[in-house]
């Protein structure tokens, strides 16, 4: 685990976006295509919309990018709080990505036939390589959920890579969400957090005891390379150790 922490949210999201940008680089060099798997909510909105601004646009082959989601809320692609929809708007339609590059959830389907279809995409895609993004990104909740992986889920439990159709009982709704272990086989995983909202999930999540159940995001360390944090320093302000 290595934290990135900067005075400010706009200095967290260049890091981030240039952090993004070597990282599809690498991968487009090593392997000629980049696979990458976005996170939802405010905070990667501006993510994507940086990345696809005048300052970094033209530093990555968009047309080798392949893009996935982390989780997605159990809507209609048209539906304001669907995270398709956001990154649609924010980074796919200002860069013209081609339809065949993104892979969305398909949320017409019953929650349970949209999560194991997707990881049948996912597994298409890899073919008959092993299933590993070469970037996912994660965001952070205040009650310490990343992804759809919420405080004493179902889809906590889980010990293989997969799709889950995780159900929320306090807001009676699905997420599709993919689960630890699949994340976890990420070459990059990089988590993106900033406000002084943030702080305390931030302390739960990197310096207390073990306890999943209630701290989801302690779930995610990498098998294959590193978790990165990209924090501002009100997010990290409840950290007690020297990093």
């Amino acid at each position: 685990m290595k934290l990135n922490i900067f005075p400010t949210a706009d200095e967290v999201l260049t890091a981030l976006a240039a952090y993004f940008v070597e990282v599809a680089n690498e991968a487009i060099n090593a392997r000629g295509k980049f696979a990458v798997a976005l996170s939802g909510g405010s905070s990667p909105k501006k993510l994507y919309e940086l990345l696809a601004s005048p300052a970094f646009k033209d530093q990555v082959a968009w047309e080798k990018v392949f893009f996935f989601f982390g989780d997605e809320r159990y809507v209609p692609h048209t539906d304001p709080e669907s995270n398709y929809l956001m990154a649609q708007k924010a980074i796919f339609d200002r860069l013209e990505i081609d339809r065949a590059n993104i892979f969305p959830v398909d949320t017409s389907l019953s929650p349970q036939e949209a999560a194991s279809s997707y990881f049948e995409d996912i597994e298409a895609y890899f073919d008959d390589a092993e299933v590993s993004f070469d970037l996912v990104l994660l965001g952070l909740g205040d009650d310490t959920h990343t992804a759809s992986l919420f405080p004493h889920t179902e889809a906590l439990h889980d010990v293989t890579p997969g799709v889950k159709a995780n159900f929320l009982k306090e807001k009676n709704i699905y997420r599709i969400t993919m689960n630890a272990p699949l994340i976890n086989d990420a070459r990059n995983i990089a988590f993106l957090v900033y406000g002084e909202n943030k702080a305390i999930a931030v302390h739960h999540a990197i310096e207390d005891d073990e306890d999943v159940e209630t701290y989801p995001a302690q779930l995610i360390d990498s098998i294959a390379g590193e978790v990165q944090w990209f924090l501002d320093e009100a997010a990290a302000a409840n950290l007690e150790e020297e990093y």
